[in-house]
């Protein structure tokens, strides 16, 4: 059969690093073709080397049988080629209908058609289900949106195929949900989808086909209704996993955070934390459990300093730390992974080994007759780097040269290093695969059972059941119910986050 692209002994190598080694990938006409592996398995590398990003070192790209050599993205996308990467490529002071026509503006009379572009916009994401206005300002939409724009831009330029990095990293369960939809549309329209990812639940539920990649080789091409999360994993790592398996109980300590009727009002003057009260205490996990918006990321905030308390108090480790700044509370004894490693947990133009730094500069044990001790610094990075399996291939380099994943294992190593009392982790496994994600949720739990205690925001429903000492739920900014993870399971932790038992109990 004419296979709609096909890569032969795709090879691409970088400074100590063999990215790429002679991968083999066929995609077939409209269909959905998961592409996994491991972070660092050369995925990201090899969608960019098909979308004319860098040339290969060696192998060749056909398309719908022809033989192509693509010296830039605008050959690609001439090709009839799409890519939607991780960071999106937008300018945020444009609408939507501006951004997606960018450099094919329509005209009349050799002038810009703003009204035509809208009407263009609008037809297209209406015909793909792409709820999007047209003249929003894309500074002012969420994420998930964002992305919808992002596919909007490809299919504009009548993308055949189209190549989705990652593109549920960013997203709620819901979004994720809207997406898959989205992606369904495209494939019934003829449209050919290659879905990068780690996550197997999604693989299974999306795709027909899945190429496994590891160490920079595709060792399986597997029919996706012909195998498992298992097997996947398997080839994914060499082992087998299960991130399902329960930690092992550990009985709590004395308080280490004390919360007491936290309110936090956002930009509209209502409150978007409500009176929320809670403890977490030393050797415990206690997992927050909620749709995405309902006050969440408002209270971890409040409660590391990033945004103000209206009301309420604060108290670390004995400590009323309600006034103190963000440097005031680190010194308290407060670590922080946050939901955003770009823009909050890193430092982009900063190198790897500085990031690992980040917030433990002025420690002693990395200083000497204040200056940075440079062999201390390199220890310690080594060892971070080794511990956590980042991927990088310079330490000296910039963070922002690694991938999604590696980034978030620089902000996670740096946090759990310094064993302070308190670990705030804010989806802390989100852009992981599946063996970092077993990695991070045992370095949770032995953070634990050395005493610290964790407070832990997870937008997966098995992570905070899985780990969870206690699991908070919040709807619409209060805290409704307090559940042990031993006696409830996922859907009954759902109608607590929709505000369904709220709705019976008034009934």
């Amino acid at each position: 059969m004419t296979f709609e692209l096909e890569l032969r002994g795709i090879t691409k190598r970088y400074p100590g690093v063999l990215a790429n080694d002679a991968v083999d990938l066929a995609v077939r006409p409209a269909e959905i073709h998961a592409i996994v592996g491991e972070n660092g398995a050369g995925k990201t590398t090899l969608m960019s080397l098909l979308y004319g990003l860098f040339p290969p070192d060696e192998g060749e790209i056909f398309i719908r049988g022809e033989r192509v050599e693509f010296s830039s993205a605008l050959d690609a996308i001439a090709a009839g080629l799409g890519m939607v990467h991780q960071s999106f490529k937008l300018f945020p002071t444009l609408s939507v209908a501006e951004n997606v026509v960018f450099r094919q503006e329509p005209r009349r009379r050799g002038l810009i058609d703003r009204s035509a572009g809208v009407a263009r916009v609008s037809d297209l994401a209406d015909r793909y289900g792409l709820a999007v206005d047209p003249e929003a300002a894309v500074e002012d939409l969420p994420v998930g949106v964002l992305q919808r724009v992002e596919i909007l831009k490809a299919l504009y330029r009548d993308a055949q195929v189209l190549i989705l990095d990652e593109p549920t990293a960013v997203l709620t369960p819901q979004e994720r949900d809207q997406l898959f939809e989205v992606i369904r549309r495209l494939r019934e329209a003829g449209r050919t989808i290659i879905f990068i990812t780690h996550k197997l639940g999604e693989v299974m539920a999306i795709s027909d086909r899945v190429t496994v990649l590891r160490n920079g080789r595709a060792v399986a091409d597997l029919v996706t209704a012909e195998t498992d999360p298992a097997e996947i994993t398997l080839h994914m790592t060499g082992r087998a996993v299960d991130l399902d398996r329960r930690a092992p109980e550990h009985q709590p300590d004395q308080a280490v955070l004390e919360v007491e009727n936290l309110t936090v009002l956002g930009g509209h003057g209502r409150a978007v934390v409500k009176d929320a009260s809670f403890q977490v205490r030393s050797g415990e996990i206690v997992g927050i459990a909620g749709v995405a918006g309902n006050g969440q990321s408002e209270l971890i905030e409040a409660l590391c300093g990033l945004t103000e308390a209206d009301t309420g108090a604060v108290t670390l480790s004995g400590t009323d730390i309600t006034m103190a700044d963000v440097a005031g509370r680190r010194a308290a004894g407060l670590a922080y992974i946050p939901e955003d490693r770009y823009g909050v947990g890193t430092i982009r133009q900063a190198s790897v080994s500085e990031n690992l730094l980040i917030g433990h500069h002025r420690e002693e044990t990395v200083q000497r007759r204040g200056w940075f001790d440079r062999g201390a610094v390199a220890r310690l990075t080594r060892r971070l780097v080794e511990v956590f399996d980042i991927k990088a291939g310079s330490v000296a380099g910039p963070v922002s040269t690694l991938s999604g994943g590696n980034l978030q294992k620089v902000v996670v190593a740096r946090e759990m290093e310094h064993g302070t009392p308190l670990l705030i982790a804010e989806q802390p496994t989100r852009g992981l695969d599946i063996g970092a994600i077993e990695f991070v949720h045992s370095q949770l739990i032995r953070y634990r059972d050395q005493g610290g205690a964790v407070l832990m925001v997870s937008a997966e429903l098995s992570e905070i059941l899985a780990l969870s000492t206690r699991i908070l739920v919040m709807f619409e900014g209060s805290i409704v119910a307090t559940l042990d993870p031993r006696t409830v399971d996922e859907p009954e932790i759902g109608l607590y986050m929709t505000g369904a038992h709220l709705e019976a109990a008034v009934a």
